[in-house]
Protein backbone atom coordinates (compact mmCIF):
# COMPACT_ATOMS: atom_id res chain seq x y z
CA UNK A 1 0.00 0.00 0.00
CA UNK A 2 1.61 3.23 -1.17
CA UNK A 3 1.55 6.05 1.42
CA UNK A 4 4.28 8.34 0.14
CA UNK A 5 2.03 11.38 -0.27
CA UNK A 6 0.63 11.05 3.28
CA UNK A 7 4.17 10.67 4.60
CA UNK A 8 5.30 13.80 2.77
CA UNK A 9 2.28 15.77 3.99
CA UNK A 10 2.96 14.74 7.58
CA UNK A 11 6.59 15.78 7.22
CA UNK A 12 5.39 19.24 6.12
CA UNK A 13 2.77 19.36 8.88
CA UNK A 14 5.33 18.66 11.60
CA UNK A 15 7.11 21.88 10.65
CA UNK A 16 4.06 24.10 11.13
CA UNK A 17 1.65 22.34 13.53
CA UNK A 18 2.33 20.79 16.98
CA UNK A 19 2.51 17.05 16.47
CA UNK A 20 1.59 17.65 12.84
CA UNK A 21 -2.14 17.67 13.64
CA UNK A 22 -4.93 19.94 14.83
CA UNK A 23 -6.49 17.45 17.25
CA UNK A 24 -4.41 15.15 19.42
CA UNK A 25 -6.24 11.89 18.66
CA UNK A 26 -5.31 12.14 14.97
CA UNK A 27 -1.65 11.55 15.84
CA UNK A 28 -2.45 8.22 17.53
CA UNK A 29 -1.87 6.45 14.20
CA UNK A 30 1.71 5.24 13.91
CA UNK A 31 4.16 5.91 12.43
CA UNK A 32 2.13 8.77 10.94
CA UNK A 33 -1.52 9.49 10.13
CA UNK A 34 -2.82 9.03 6.61
CA UNK A 35 -4.30 12.13 5.01
CA UNK A 36 -7.80 11.96 3.52
CA UNK A 37 -8.48 13.44 0.09
CA UNK A 38 -12.23 12.80 -0.16
CA UNK A 39 -15.19 10.88 1.18
CA UNK A 40 -17.63 8.76 -0.77
CA UNK A 41 -20.72 7.24 0.85
CA UNK A 42 -19.38 5.02 3.64
CA UNK A 43 -15.82 5.19 2.30
CA UNK A 44 -12.82 7.53 2.28
CA UNK A 45 -9.95 7.84 -0.17
CA UNK A 46 -6.56 8.97 1.11
CA UNK A 47 -4.00 11.27 -0.48
CA UNK A 48 -2.32 8.29 -2.18
CA UNK A 49 -5.56 6.96 -3.66
CA UNK A 50 -6.07 4.12 -1.16
CA UNK A 51 -9.73 3.42 -0.45
CA UNK A 52 -11.12 2.40 2.97
CA UNK A 53 -14.47 1.54 4.50
CA UNK A 54 -14.85 4.38 6.97
CA UNK A 55 -16.28 3.49 10.39
CA UNK A 56 -14.95 6.72 11.96
CA UNK A 57 -17.35 9.07 10.15
CA UNK A 58 -15.54 12.20 11.31
CA UNK A 59 -15.69 10.80 14.89
CA UNK A 60 -19.48 10.73 14.74
CA UNK A 61 -21.04 13.74 12.98
CA UNK A 62 -21.70 12.05 9.63
CA UNK A 63 -24.96 10.22 10.30
CA UNK A 64 -25.79 10.33 6.58
CA UNK A 65 -22.31 9.44 5.31
CA UNK A 66 -20.00 11.45 3.10
CA UNK A 67 -22.49 11.93 0.26
CA UNK A 68 -25.07 14.41 1.53
CA UNK A 69 -28.60 13.74 0.22
CA UNK A 70 -29.88 16.34 -2.23
CA UNK A 71 -32.03 18.28 0.30
CA UNK A 72 -29.08 18.65 2.67
CA UNK A 73 -26.56 19.57 -0.03
CA UNK A 74 -29.00 22.06 -1.57
CA UNK A 75 -29.64 23.79 1.77
CA UNK A 76 -25.91 24.09 2.47
CA UNK A 77 -25.21 25.53 -0.97
CA UNK A 78 -28.18 27.89 -0.77
CA UNK A 79 -27.15 29.41 2.53
CA UNK A 80 -23.45 29.55 1.61
CA UNK A 81 -24.27 31.39 -1.62
CA UNK A 82 -26.16 34.11 0.26
CA UNK A 83 -23.10 35.15 2.23
CA UNK A 84 -20.78 33.52 4.79
CA UNK A 85 -22.41 34.88 7.97
CA UNK A 86 -23.95 38.04 9.37
CA UNK A 87 -23.60 38.46 13.13
CA UNK A 88 -27.39 38.70 13.42
CA UNK A 89 -30.09 36.04 13.87
CA UNK A 90 -31.44 34.10 10.88
CA UNK A 91 -34.65 32.14 10.40
CA UNK A 92 -32.92 28.80 9.98
CA UNK A 93 -31.51 28.82 13.53
CA UNK A 94 -35.05 29.30 14.86
CA UNK A 95 -36.24 26.37 12.75
CA UNK A 96 -33.49 24.06 14.03
CA UNK A 97 -34.21 25.11 17.62
CA UNK A 98 -37.92 24.37 17.11
CA UNK A 99 -37.08 20.92 15.69
CA UNK A 100 -34.88 19.99 18.66
CA UNK A 101 -37.38 21.29 21.22
CA UNK A 102 -40.11 19.28 19.53
CA UNK A 103 -38.21 15.98 19.64
CA UNK A 104 -35.85 15.89 22.67
CA UNK A 105 -37.62 15.35 26.03
CA UNK A 106 -35.41 17.59 28.16
CA UNK A 107 -35.18 20.58 25.82
CA UNK A 108 -37.55 23.50 26.25
CA UNK A 109 -34.99 26.11 25.16
CA UNK A 110 -31.63 25.78 23.45
CA UNK A 111 -28.49 27.86 22.83
CA UNK A 112 -26.33 26.99 19.81
CA UNK A 113 -22.55 27.26 20.11
CA UNK A 114 -19.63 26.08 17.98
CA UNK A 115 -18.32 22.80 19.41
CA UNK A 116 -19.09 20.06 21.88
CA UNK A 117 -16.44 21.49 24.19
CA UNK A 118 -18.06 24.92 24.10
CA UNK A 119 -21.41 23.27 24.87
CA UNK A 120 -20.11 21.49 27.97
CA UNK A 121 -18.22 24.60 29.16
CA UNK A 122 -21.46 26.56 28.86
CA UNK A 123 -23.45 23.85 30.65
CA UNK A 124 -21.06 23.79 33.61
CA UNK A 125 -21.09 27.58 33.89
CA UNK A 126 -24.87 27.61 33.62
CA UNK A 127 -25.27 24.95 36.31
CA UNK A 128 -23.02 26.88 38.67
CA UNK A 129 -24.78 30.14 37.95
CA UNK A 130 -28.25 28.66 38.39
CA UNK A 131 -27.53 26.76 41.62
CA UNK A 132 -24.98 29.11 43.20
CA UNK A 133 -22.74 26.11 43.84
CA UNK A 134 -19.31 25.15 42.48
CA UNK A 135 -18.78 21.37 42.61
CA UNK A 136 -19.32 19.21 39.53
CA UNK A 137 -19.53 15.41 39.67
CA UNK A 138 -18.18 13.64 36.58
CA UNK A 139 -17.60 10.00 35.61
CA UNK A 140 -14.10 8.54 35.54
CA UNK A 141 -13.38 7.83 31.89
CA UNK A 142 -16.09 10.18 30.68
CA UNK A 143 -15.06 12.88 28.25
CA UNK A 144 -16.62 16.33 28.02
CA UNK A 145 -14.24 18.12 25.70
CA UNK A 146 -11.07 20.12 26.23
CA UNK A 147 -12.26 22.16 29.20
CA UNK A 148 -10.69 22.91 32.58
CA UNK A 149 -13.54 21.69 34.77
CA UNK A 150 -13.54 18.14 33.41
CA UNK A 151 -9.94 17.47 32.34
CA UNK A 152 -9.51 16.00 35.80
CA UNK A 153 -8.34 12.63 37.14
CA UNK A 154 -8.58 10.95 40.52
CA UNK A 155 -11.51 10.04 42.69
CA UNK A 156 -13.93 11.51 45.20
CA UNK A 157 -11.18 11.73 47.83
CA UNK A 158 -8.87 13.79 45.67
CA UNK A 159 -8.72 15.02 42.09
CA UNK A 160 -5.97 16.59 40.02
CA UNK A 161 -5.75 18.04 36.51
CA UNK A 162 -5.17 15.55 33.69
CA UNK A 163 -3.45 18.18 31.55
CA UNK A 164 -0.71 20.69 32.06
CA UNK A 165 -1.94 24.27 32.12
CA UNK A 166 -4.93 23.64 34.40
CA UNK A 167 -4.63 25.03 37.95
CA UNK A 168 -5.18 22.62 40.81
CA UNK A 169 -7.88 25.00 42.03
CA UNK A 170 -10.08 23.92 39.11
CA UNK A 171 -9.74 20.26 40.07
CA UNK A 172 -10.77 21.02 43.65
CA UNK A 173 -14.29 21.71 42.38
CA UNK A 174 -14.53 18.47 40.37
CA UNK A 175 -15.49 15.11 41.88
CA UNK A 176 -14.72 12.06 39.69
CA UNK A 177 -16.71 8.89 40.46
CA UNK A 178 -16.83 5.51 38.68
CA UNK A 179 -19.61 5.07 36.13
CA UNK A 180 -22.21 2.47 37.18
CA UNK A 181 -21.25 2.73 40.87
CA UNK A 182 -24.35 3.75 42.82
CA UNK A 183 -22.72 3.25 46.20
CA UNK A 184 -19.94 5.74 45.55
CA UNK A 185 -22.10 8.48 44.06
CA UNK A 186 -24.60 8.18 46.92
CA UNK A 187 -21.76 8.53 49.42
CA UNK A 188 -20.49 11.63 47.60
CA UNK A 189 -23.90 13.27 47.83
CA UNK A 190 -24.28 12.36 51.51
CA UNK A 191 -20.96 14.08 52.23
CA UNK A 192 -20.99 17.02 49.80
CA UNK A 193 -24.50 17.23 48.36
CA UNK A 194 -25.09 20.84 49.41
CA UNK A 195 -22.12 22.05 47.34
CA UNK A 196 -22.78 20.02 44.17
CA UNK A 197 -24.06 22.13 41.28
CA UNK A 198 -24.47 19.24 38.86
CA UNK A 199 -23.68 15.71 37.83
CA UNK A 200 -22.41 15.60 34.25
CA UNK A 201 -22.37 12.25 32.49
CA UNK A 202 -22.72 10.70 29.10
CA UNK A 203 -25.81 8.44 29.29
CA UNK A 204 -23.59 5.86 27.60
CA UNK A 205 -19.83 6.27 28.02
CA UNK A 206 -19.21 6.67 24.30
CA UNK A 207 -15.70 8.08 24.21
CA UNK A 208 -14.18 5.44 26.45
CA UNK A 209 -15.11 2.08 25.00
CA UNK A 210 -18.92 2.43 24.83
CA UNK A 211 -19.94 1.41 28.36
CA UNK A 212 -23.68 0.82 28.75
CA UNK A 213 -25.35 1.99 32.00
CA UNK A 214 -26.46 -0.73 34.38
CA UNK A 215 -30.17 -0.93 35.06
CA UNK A 216 -31.16 1.79 37.51
CA UNK A 217 -27.91 3.80 37.40
CA UNK A 218 -29.18 6.78 35.43
CA UNK A 219 -32.36 6.72 37.52
CA UNK A 220 -30.15 6.87 40.63
CA UNK A 221 -28.43 10.01 39.33
CA UNK A 222 -31.80 11.57 38.56
CA UNK A 223 -33.07 10.79 42.05
CA UNK A 224 -29.98 12.13 43.84
CA UNK A 225 -29.75 15.38 41.90
CA UNK A 226 -33.43 16.09 42.45
CA UNK A 227 -33.17 15.34 46.17
CA UNK A 228 -30.17 17.62 46.73
CA UNK A 229 -31.19 20.47 44.44
CA UNK A 230 -28.41 19.74 41.93
CA UNK A 231 -28.77 19.53 38.16
CA UNK A 232 -28.41 16.43 36.02
CA UNK A 233 -26.55 17.13 32.78
CA UNK A 234 -26.51 14.54 30.00
CA UNK A 235 -23.63 15.04 27.61
CA UNK A 236 -25.15 13.79 24.36
CA UNK A 237 -22.49 15.22 22.07
CA UNK A 238 -21.86 11.67 20.81
CA UNK A 239 -25.14 9.88 21.57
CA UNK A 240 -27.39 12.77 20.51
CA UNK A 241 -29.45 11.87 17.43
CA UNK A 242 -27.64 8.52 17.19
CA UNK A 243 -28.78 6.53 20.23
CA UNK A 244 -32.55 6.64 20.59
CA UNK A 245 -33.13 8.33 17.25
CA UNK A 246 -34.55 11.85 17.24
CA UNK A 247 -35.31 11.65 20.98
CA UNK A 248 -31.64 10.91 21.76
CA UNK A 249 -30.37 8.54 24.46
CA UNK A 250 -32.50 10.14 27.16
CA UNK A 251 -35.63 8.93 25.39
CA UNK A 252 -34.15 5.45 25.05
CA UNK A 253 -33.48 5.17 28.79
CA UNK A 254 -36.54 7.12 29.93
CA UNK A 255 -34.52 9.51 32.12
CA UNK A 256 -34.94 13.25 31.53
CA UNK A 257 -31.99 15.46 32.56
CA UNK A 258 -32.17 19.14 33.45
CA UNK A 259 -29.64 20.09 30.76
CA UNK A 260 -28.36 18.34 27.63
CA UNK A 261 -25.29 19.15 25.58
CA UNK A 262 -25.13 18.40 21.86
CA UNK A 263 -22.61 18.44 19.01
CA UNK A 264 -21.65 16.30 16.02
CA UNK A 265 -24.88 15.10 14.32
CA UNK A 266 -26.86 18.23 15.25
CA UNK A 267 -24.64 20.20 12.83
CA UNK A 268 -24.79 17.76 9.92
CA UNK A 269 -21.00 17.56 9.64
CA UNK A 270 -20.24 21.25 10.23
CA UNK A 271 -18.78 22.80 13.44
CA UNK A 272 -21.50 22.96 16.09
CA UNK A 273 -22.46 22.55 19.71
CA UNK A 274 -25.56 23.30 21.75
CA UNK A 275 -26.85 23.31 25.31
CA UNK A 276 -30.56 22.86 25.95
CA UNK A 277 -32.85 22.08 28.82
CA UNK A 278 -35.54 23.39 31.11
CA UNK A 279 -36.62 26.90 30.15
CA UNK A 280 -36.08 28.34 33.64
CA UNK A 281 -32.46 27.12 33.63
CA UNK A 282 -31.47 27.94 30.05
CA UNK A 283 -33.17 31.29 30.53
CA UNK A 284 -30.33 32.23 32.89
CA UNK A 285 -28.03 32.64 29.88
CA UNK A 286 -27.28 36.19 28.72
CA UNK A 287 -28.95 38.34 27.59
CA UNK A 288 -32.00 36.90 29.37
CA UNK A 289 -30.08 36.13 32.55
CA UNK A 290 -26.79 36.75 34.40
CA UNK A 291 -24.73 33.80 33.05
CA UNK A 292 -22.63 35.18 30.22
CA UNK A 293 -22.26 33.21 27.00
CA UNK A 294 -21.65 34.49 23.48
CA UNK A 295 -19.89 33.57 20.23
CA UNK A 296 -19.28 35.24 16.89
CA UNK A 297 -20.05 32.10 14.88
CA UNK A 298 -22.84 30.71 17.07
CA UNK A 299 -25.91 29.83 15.03
CA UNK A 300 -23.91 29.98 11.80
CA UNK A 301 -26.49 29.78 8.98
CA UNK A 302 -24.68 27.11 6.94
CA UNK A 303 -24.27 24.88 10.00
CA UNK A 304 -27.88 25.44 11.07
CA UNK A 305 -29.12 24.55 7.58
CA UNK A 306 -26.98 21.41 7.45
CA UNK A 307 -28.18 20.29 10.88
CA UNK A 308 -31.84 21.01 10.21
CA UNK A 309 -31.93 19.22 6.85
CA UNK A 310 -29.94 16.28 8.22
CA UNK A 311 -32.46 15.76 11.03
CA UNK A 312 -35.42 16.31 8.71
CA UNK A 313 -34.01 13.73 6.28
CA UNK A 314 -33.51 11.28 9.15
CA UNK A 315 -37.10 11.87 10.30
CA UNK A 316 -38.63 11.39 6.85
CA UNK A 317 -36.60 8.41 5.66
CA UNK A 318 -35.42 5.06 7.02
CA UNK A 319 -32.11 6.42 8.32
CA UNK A 320 -32.33 5.05 11.85
CA UNK A 321 -33.71 1.69 10.75
CA UNK A 322 -30.84 1.41 8.28
CA UNK A 323 -27.95 2.40 10.54
CA UNK A 324 -29.25 0.52 13.58
CA UNK A 325 -29.80 -2.65 11.55
CA UNK A 326 -26.25 -2.52 10.20
CA UNK A 327 -25.01 -1.85 13.74
CA UNK A 328 -26.80 -4.98 14.93
CA UNK A 329 -25.29 -6.99 12.08
CA UNK A 330 -21.79 -5.81 12.98
CA UNK A 331 -22.14 -6.49 16.70
CA UNK A 332 -23.84 -9.86 16.20
CA UNK A 333 -21.24 -10.90 13.65
CA UNK A 334 -18.40 -9.92 15.98
CA UNK A 335 -20.01 -11.74 18.91
CA UNK A 336 -20.25 -14.93 16.88
CA UNK A 337 -16.70 -14.54 15.63
CA UNK A 338 -15.25 -14.00 19.11
CA UNK A 339 -17.00 -16.99 20.63
CA UNK A 340 -14.42 -19.21 18.94
CA UNK A 341 -11.44 -16.93 18.33
CA UNK A 342 -11.19 -14.60 21.35
CA UNK A 343 -13.88 -15.24 24.00
CA UNK A 344 -12.10 -12.89 26.42
CA UNK A 345 -12.80 -9.86 24.18
CA UNK A 346 -16.01 -7.86 24.52
CA UNK A 347 -18.33 -6.49 21.83
CA UNK A 348 -19.90 -3.20 22.87
CA UNK A 349 -22.21 -0.62 21.36
CA UNK A 350 -25.83 0.17 20.64
CA UNK A 351 -27.81 1.57 17.71
CA UNK A 352 -25.20 2.87 15.23
CA UNK A 353 -22.22 2.68 17.63
CA UNK A 354 -19.95 -0.36 17.82
CA UNK A 355 -16.54 -1.33 19.18
CA UNK A 356 -14.45 -4.36 20.08
CA UNK A 357 -12.73 -4.05 23.46
CA UNK A 358 -9.66 -6.19 24.01
CA UNK A 359 -10.62 -7.15 27.56
CA UNK A 360 -8.12 -9.47 29.20
CA UNK A 361 -10.39 -11.92 31.01
CA UNK A 362 -13.68 -13.55 30.24
CA UNK A 363 -15.76 -16.70 30.55
CA UNK A 364 -15.75 -19.44 27.99
CA UNK A 365 -19.49 -20.14 27.73
CA UNK A 366 -20.69 -23.26 25.95
CA UNK A 367 -22.78 -21.17 23.59
CA UNK A 368 -22.39 -17.54 22.55
CA UNK A 369 -26.19 -17.43 22.32
CA UNK A 370 -26.24 -17.07 26.09
CA UNK A 371 -24.45 -13.71 25.80
CA UNK A 372 -25.79 -10.30 24.87
CA UNK A 373 -25.75 -10.88 21.12
CA UNK A 374 -25.73 -7.26 19.94
CA UNK A 375 -23.33 -5.51 22.28
CA UNK A 376 -22.89 -5.63 26.05
CA UNK A 377 -26.01 -4.42 27.91
CA UNK A 378 -24.81 -5.03 31.49
CA UNK A 379 -27.50 -7.67 31.98
CA UNK A 380 -26.94 -9.62 35.20
CA UNK A 381 -28.15 -12.86 33.58
CA UNK A 382 -25.47 -12.74 30.87
CA UNK A 383 -22.56 -15.19 31.44
CA UNK A 384 -20.16 -12.31 30.67
CA UNK A 385 -21.65 -9.97 33.28
CA UNK A 386 -18.76 -10.19 35.75
CA UNK A 387 -16.18 -9.65 33.01
CA UNK A 388 -17.56 -6.94 30.71
CA UNK A 389 -16.37 -3.32 31.24
CA UNK A 390 -18.58 -1.35 33.61
CA UNK A 391 -16.38 1.70 34.17
CA UNK A 392 -13.81 3.72 32.29
CA UNK A 393 -11.09 2.08 34.39
CA UNK A 394 -12.21 -1.33 33.14
CA UNK A 395 -11.71 -0.17 29.55
CA UNK A 396 -8.31 1.32 30.38
CA UNK A 397 -7.20 -2.04 31.77
CA UNK A 398 -7.90 -3.70 28.41
CA UNK A 399 -5.15 -4.32 25.85
CA UNK A 400 -5.31 -0.87 24.30
CA UNK A 401 -1.69 -0.99 23.11
CA UNK A 402 -2.32 -4.26 21.28
CA UNK A 403 -5.46 -2.75 19.74
CA UNK A 404 -3.65 0.37 18.48
CA UNK A 405 -0.17 -0.89 17.62
CA UNK A 406 -1.05 -4.26 16.08
CA UNK A 407 -4.75 -4.73 15.35
CA UNK A 408 -5.51 -1.26 13.94
CA UNK A 409 -2.79 -1.59 11.31
CA UNK A 410 -3.96 -5.05 10.32
CA UNK A 411 -7.44 -3.69 9.69
CA UNK A 412 -6.10 -0.69 7.77
CA UNK A 413 -4.06 -3.01 5.54
CA UNK A 414 -7.36 -4.73 4.70
CA UNK A 415 -9.01 -1.45 3.75
CA UNK A 416 -10.91 -0.85 7.01
CA UNK A 417 -10.61 2.51 8.78
CA UNK A 418 -11.37 2.16 12.49
CA UNK A 419 -11.16 4.78 15.26
CA UNK A 420 -7.59 5.73 16.03
CA UNK A 421 -7.32 4.13 19.47
CA UNK A 422 -8.89 1.48 21.67
CA UNK A 423 -11.26 3.94 23.34
CA UNK A 424 -13.09 5.97 20.67
CA UNK A 425 -16.44 4.80 19.32
CA UNK A 426 -17.00 3.66 15.74
CA UNK A 427 -20.05 4.77 13.80
CA UNK A 428 -22.38 3.43 11.14
CA UNK A 429 -23.79 5.85 8.57
CA UNK A 430 -26.63 5.90 6.06
CA UNK A 431 -23.95 5.61 3.38
CA UNK A 432 -22.84 2.16 4.56
CA UNK A 433 -24.14 -1.05 3.02
CA UNK A 434 -24.49 -4.71 3.97
CA UNK A 435 -21.56 -5.39 1.65
CA UNK A 436 -19.45 -3.04 3.79
CA UNK A 437 -20.48 -4.99 6.89
CA UNK A 438 -19.63 -8.34 5.31
CA UNK A 439 -16.23 -7.14 4.14
CA UNK A 440 -15.50 -5.63 7.56
CA UNK A 441 -16.40 -8.81 9.42
CA UNK A 442 -14.20 -10.80 7.07
CA UNK A 443 -11.33 -8.40 7.85
CA UNK A 444 -11.91 -8.79 11.60
CA UNK A 445 -11.77 -12.57 11.18
CA UNK A 446 -8.42 -12.38 9.36
CA UNK A 447 -6.90 -9.74 11.65
CA UNK A 448 -7.82 -11.57 14.85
Amino acid sequence: MNEEHSKALYDRALSVMPGGVNSAVRAAIEPYPFFIAKGDGGHVVDADGNRYIDWVMGLGPLLLGHDLPEPVAAAVQRHASRGPMYGTPTEVEVELAEFVVRHVPSVEKIRFVNSGTEATVSAVRLARGYTGRNAIVIMQGGYHGAQESTLVEGDAQGAHPSSAGIPQSFAEHTIPVPFNDEETVRAVFEERGEEIAAVMTEPVLANYGIVHPEEGYLECLRELTAEYGSLLIFDEVITGFRVGGLGCAQSRFGVTPDLTTFGKVIGGGFPVGAVGGRAEIVGELAPAGPVFQAGTFSGHPVTMAAGLETLRFAAENDVYDHVNDLGDQLREGLTELLADRAPEYTVVGTDSLFKLIFTREGPDPKSHEEQCVSGCRQESTCPRYDHCPKTGADVRRSETDRWRRLFWGEMKARGIFLSQNGFESQFVSYGHTEADVERTLAAYEEAL
